[in-house]
């Protein structure tokens, strides 16, 4: 009996590493297949141009690749808050709070200017 749960555990260990070894060479490859489709796509758009004909419709492309390395942003915000306080006859307060804020945001993008 216990040969047999012996022999048992052995053969779901193998299957577990074995299923390990076929997960970590996918996501091993999965790097490999991005850059390829990159590539192809690279390809497509330096041999068609910057327009093709295809059908009834024409698309036009940037010879432009994107790389995110060369974006740039910048963010510049501001708050400006005024409160005031008037004390009035019988011991009455007056209070006024003004609060104005602003944000202001560029992106460059050194590819594509």
């Amino acid at each position: 009996m216990r040969r047999k749960w012996l022999k048992r555990a052995q053969t779901t260990a193998e299957y577990a590493v074995l299923i390990a070894l076929v997960i970590g060479a996918v996501v091993a490859m999965q790097i490999y297949v991005k850059r390829g489709i990159q590539g192809r796509v690279k390809e497509v758009v330096d041999h068609v141009g910057s327009s093709a004909a295809v059908g009834n419709s024409t698309f036009c492309f940037t010879t432009c690749q994107y790389e995110p390395y060369y974006v740039c942003s910048q963010s510049n915000s501001s708050q400006n808050m005024t409160e005031s306080q008037a004390y009035q006859a019988q011991g009455n307060v007056f209070r006024n709070t003004e609060a104005n804020s602003g944000v202001n945001r560029t992106q460059t993008m050194g590819w594509g200017s």
